[in-house]
């Protein structure tokens, strides 16, 4: 009887966080098309809801992947990273707590126009964002313990970052060129008049040879 009971309520609680799923969505949509002006909304935090985001941008909900990239790419114009470094859903009225492996988004895609000062290096992420990087969407390069390696983000917006896909990341890294960056030679990579440094020149020697 116990455990007949305990599926019976657990059936209720994946039904109410469903409904509840479907009037945030509800909301969502009521928000705007494109990304909403989620940083001059203040709603009340109504809790944290059972959604997650992969490091390879899959987002589950309930522990099942969210296939329908509409419904996907509706979240993610809604989503908020605040000071406390937790990703949110932000709706006028609400804002719940979701959780996030390593980035929100993903740049799967790069192009290249101009060269020198006048480079620009555009991305685009998986829920369709494009986004030059330059001052205002800059990209950043972290080492990697695990593998030796490093993931390449930019900034999408707000607070929100994309980690640039490992293919992508190689064809980035091949545009990149030896800059001397206060007096000491780097590997950097340019776009829109900024530089970005992605690691120490000899450092980049000793790992050629």
């Amino acid at each position: 009887m116990t455990e007949r009971t305990d599926l019976r309520q657990d059936s209720l609680t994946a039904a109410t966080e469903a409904r509840g799923l479907e009037a945030l969505v509800s909301r969502a949509t009521r928000a705007g098309k494109g990304p909403a002006p989620v940083e001059r909304w203040n709603p009340t935090f109504c809790g944290d809801l059972d959604m997650e985001i992969k490091q390879d941008g899959t987002w589950f909900y309930l522990g099942t992947p969210i296939g329908r990239m509409p419904l996907v790419q509706l979240f993610s114009s809604v989503l908020r990273k605040d000071e406390d470094g937790r990703t949110y859903l932000v709706t006028p009225v609400e804002r719940v707590g979701i959780r996030v492996v390593d980035a929100p988004f993903v740049a799967v895609e790069m192009d290249v126009s101009g060269r020198g000062d006048g480079q620009i290096i555009t991305f685009r992420t998986n829920v369709g964002d494009v986004v030059e990087a330059g001052p205002g969407h800059p990209l950043r390069f972290v080492d990697e313990d695990a593998t030796g390696g490093l993931k390449p983000y930019v900034l999408v917006r707000g607070r929100l970052e994309a980690l640039v896909a490992r293919p992508v990341m190689y064809e980035l890294v091949e545009h990149g060129e030896e800059i001397e960056i206060d007096g000491r030679r780097m590997f950097a990579v340019r776009s829109k008049g900024a530089v970005y440094p992605i690691m120490p020149a000899e450092k980049l020697n000793r790992l050629s040879a």
